[in-house]
């Protein structure tokens, strides 16, 4: 869950539902058709990595095409939903953390595993981000991020949350696919959250467990400094894909990224309307980091027990092409503006 703050009082919270403790049973591999995107992923080129380092290569050197592949992003979606209801403790969101893991090590990288204890209003939960480093020529970053736990709902809800969740995790591993390769001025770090949800209700710190120890773990060490970008996924798997501005997003980032939207004719998605919204990016904007939430929020399917159900029905590969496409066009212009 996520929180909008209503315009025009926007110290006020929305109505949140009460949700009670639920056990977790990790499901059998979902079965459900994979949905193939409609049309052609854009390409980027780029030039190629060179064996001796994880840095940048030689401009002068031969250029590869890079390509987001949604159908790889939507298998990663499908397991993940097919383990079930995913919440921060949960023995089915250490399978998740399992997964994501495999995957990693499958490209032939390794995740670090930040654990600490999140103070819920039900007691200390164990919770752990997981981080994935690409080292580039500087060691100041660029962040990419989103979270891996669903919201906690009494368990007749079987919340899987396909979008609330699934959709950002899986978009994360795609996205370091195709950038582990990629030349790179900046270092790339990749942070799947723990504790996005609420345990019970959004209010006060019940949210954010994850990104809010990443901040403060960062600022203890002295290291917040080195982060130039923090780029924010979130429920971008809604079948009818609708983002708008975040209001308290860092301008230069959102302008960039809604640019490229544009250029490549998405404007129907990456909507020119505004909406503040608080999520995993306000930790790191109150910390003085230049942050983007890209979200889509107007989901009917999100948390409400009355339109149900964020299942794999109610999303697309299409919207993660979507997303992945956008951003990819936009990381040029992101890079150079971190540089500054």
């Amino acid at each position: 869950m996520k929180r909008v703050i209503v315009p025009t009082l926007l110290a006020a919270a929305v109505a949140v539902i009460g949700w009670q403790a639920a056990s977790w049973v990790a499901s059998t591999e979902l079965r459900a058709t994979t949905e193939m995107p409609s049309f052609t992923p854009i390409t980027v080129v780029a030039t190629p990595q060179g064996k001796t380092s994880p840095a940048a290569g030689a401009p002068s050197e031969q250029a590869a095409p890079l390509a987001f592949d949604s159908s790889k992003a939507w298998e990663h979606l499908r397991q993940m939903v097919a383990i079930g209801p995913r919440p921060a403790g949960s023995p089915a969101l250490r399978q998740t953390r399992a997964y994501i893991t495999r995957q990693v090590t499958a490209l032939g990288l390794t995740v670090q595993e930040q654990t600490f204890v999140g103070q819920t209003p039900i007691g200390p939960i164990e919770m752990v981000n997981l981080i994935v480093r690409l080292p580039g020529k500087r060691t100041d970053k660029i962040l990419f991020t989103g979270h891996y736990d669903t919201k906690l709902m009494p368990a007749k809800e079987n919340f899987v949350g396909a979008s609330d969740g699934a959709s950002s995790a899986a978009f994360l591993i795609e996205w370091l696919r195709i950038l582990k390769d990629r030349p790179r001025e900046l270092t790339y770090e990749f942070v799947w959250f723990d504790g996005e949800e609420a345990v019970k209700e959004w209010t006060g710190d019940d949210n954010t467990y994850g990104s809010r120890y990443y901040v403060q773990a960062a600022q203890k060490a002295g290291a917040l400094s080195s982060i130039k970008a923090m780029v924010l996924v979130d429920m971008i798997g809604d079948r009818n894909l609708t983002i708008k501005r975040e209001s308290a997003s860092t301008a230069w980032l959102t302008d960039i990224i809604w640019a490229a939207a544009k250029r490549l004719g998405h404007s129907n998605v990456f909507l020119d309307e505004s909406m503040p919204i608080e999520d995993d990016h306000v930790p790191f904007l109150k910390a003085g980091v230049p942050a983007v939430d890209i979200i889509d929020l107007d989901y009917p399917a999100w948390h409400h027990q009355q339109t149900c159900c964020d299942d794999i029905k109610a999303v697309a590969a299409r919207s993660l092409q979507i997303v992945g496409d956008v951003l990819l066009a936009a990381l040029p212009e992101i890079e150079k503006r971190a540089l500054k």
